[in-house]
């Protein structure tokens, strides 16, 4: 029992390695991280439908048409290639069987706040 399992860290050793984890995330270059870029994504893309293309692009022009103005060039193209990409998700989604009487797979449990009782004094409790 008082063998200690040589596989576990200890909390000083934990803390160090993950330090040094987190100081090495800070000076990786972001090429290792997110390798391509937004036009070799754009090739890459998943393949869509004519119909979810259609959508896609759609999708895509309503952004430029809320937030166009406020946007340059590399975010206009990332937030196209993250239009294509939502799409084969969403199609996936679309094509799962529900009918009215299904139940949720997750019920929503709000917590209630209830007022607390206050607590009676040392001296009360002593009374006979």
């Amino acid at each position: 029992m008082n063998k200690k399992n040589p596989s576990l860290l200890s909390r000083r050793q934990f803390a160090h390695r993950a330090a040094v984890l987190s100081a090495s995330a800070a000076i990786v270059p972001g090429e290792v991280l997110l390798p391509g870029s937004p036009s070799q994504d754009a090739a890459n893309g998943p393949q869509l439908s004519a119909e979810g293309q259609r959508e896609a692009d759609s999708r895509y022009q309503q952004i430029l048409n809320l937030y166009g103005d406020r946007l340059d060039d590399a975010q206009k193209s990332h937030i196209r290639q993250m239009c294509m990409d939502l799409q084969p998700t969403l199609e996936k989604i679309r094509k799962y069987k529900l009918e009215n009487g299904d139940s949720p797979a997750l019920f929503l449990k709000p917590l209630l706040e209830r007022e607390k009782k206050p607590q009676p004094s040392a001296g009360a409790a002593r009374k006979p």
